[in-house]
Formats: C-alpha cells, structure tokens, sequence
C-alpha cells in the first residue's frame, strides 16, 4: 500500500481493477493471518467448507466445485486426514476413485473457521455500515458472477 507523502496519479486512484486489487492484497493479509493462528489455509477452510454444504464428494468434483486444482485438492485432503477432519473412502462404484466427507471434528473446526473469517472481514470492512456491507456483496457478487461465467 502507499504511504500519505507518497501521493498516487488519480488515474490510477479511480480505477476499479486497481482498487478491487489493493482491497484484495489486504483481504488475503487478513485471512492468512487468521488462518496461520490455527495451521490452517485457505483451501482447508473451502474444502470443509463444500463437504459440509454439498455432502462426501470425490476429490474431482471437490476441485471443480472450490477452483483448486487437483495436485492441490490431493495435498489438501491429505492434510485434512491427518488432523481427522475429513475422511477418504473408495467409491463403492469406482474404486479407483475416492469419496471424501466431513467428519464431526471437521464440522466443528469450519464453525472455528468461521469465526475467525468473520473477524477477519469484520477489520476489512470497518469502515463500511452493515447496509454498505451488504451492498458492496452484492456489488462483487455481480461481477464475480458475470466473469465466471464467461470463462
């Protein structure tokens, strides 16, 4: 971020990609931050995250389902194991694929998760009211939704 005696052209203060850029760089400090407390990352938390909203799926549509590529989905589901977050099982119908589900001490470190997420967001978006919170959601929701959809 730039410093109050290092002024920035104004070109570059009103342009949205470069600001959507600077609140990012800040978002991803924040989370990390709070997730580093808990030897947690940022897959960890949206691996528990589709498991426990979607129900046990295999470790491809896990990836398609949270945007993680499939080396990482493997890394990620391996570290989730060994805490017993998460179970790996073949698949009754394909055993050479694998059926992961949330276990209850992973349901319980997601609402952890949670909480410490909603902090982080809570820092991130202190200066907006709760109204401008909302709409600022569905303002980049929109976005997200128009882009996403056209890859």
């Amino acid at each position: 971020m730039e410093k109050p005696e290092d002024p920035i052209p104004q070109r570059l203060r009103v342009l949205p990609s470069r600001l959507i850029n600077q609140v990012a760089m800040s978002a991803n400090r924040l989370v990390d931050q709070a997730l580093a407390e808990t030897g947690s990352r940022r897959y960890h938390y949206a691996l528990l995250a589709a498991l426990e909203e979607f129900g046990p799926a295999s470790q491809a549509a896990l990836g398609r389902r949270t945007g993680i590529d499939r080396s990482d989905i493997v890394a990620t589901v391996n570290e989730l194991a060994e805490r017993e977050f998460v179970e790996r099982n073949p698949d009754p119908d394909d055993r050479r694929r694998n059926i992961i589900t949330v276990t209850p001490a992973g349901v319980q470190w997601l609402k952890e998760l949670d909480r410490l997420l909603s902090q982080a967001q809570d820092e991130l978006l202190t200066p907006l009211s709760s109204a401008e919170r909302e709409q600022l959601i569905a303002l980049l929701t929109r976005i997200a939704d128009r882009h996403s959809a056209s890859h």
